[in-house]
């Protein structure tokens, strides 16, 4: 039989996540950060639709432009966003 990886947590462990868990402790959002996130939600969701059609099709080309799509729209964008501000 395998091992068992669902022993539970010390209850320091738990002490601990419970600070970060909490959304009144967490930093200032201070930031200049001030978008709608429709445009990043619109791009993310038509990279995943790519992807899932060049999943049905079979074709390279839709899945790695989808999958591209999707890390430009939760990565790259908000990313460029920030510095440029």
């Amino acid at each position: 039989m395998g091992k068992d990886t669902f022993a539970p947590l010390p209850a320091s462990l738990l002490v601990a996540m419970s600070e970060f868990l909490d959304p009144g402790r967490g930093p200032d959002q201070g930031g200049d950060f001030r978008v709608s996130p429709s445009f990043f939600i619109a791009v993310f969701g038509l990279g995943f639709l790519l992807a899932a059609f060049g999943h049905l099709v079979k074709s390279r080309a839709l899945i790695v432009t989808g999958v591209l799509l999707v890390f430009l729209a939760t990565v790259l964008l908000p990313i460029a966003y920030g510095v440029s501000n």
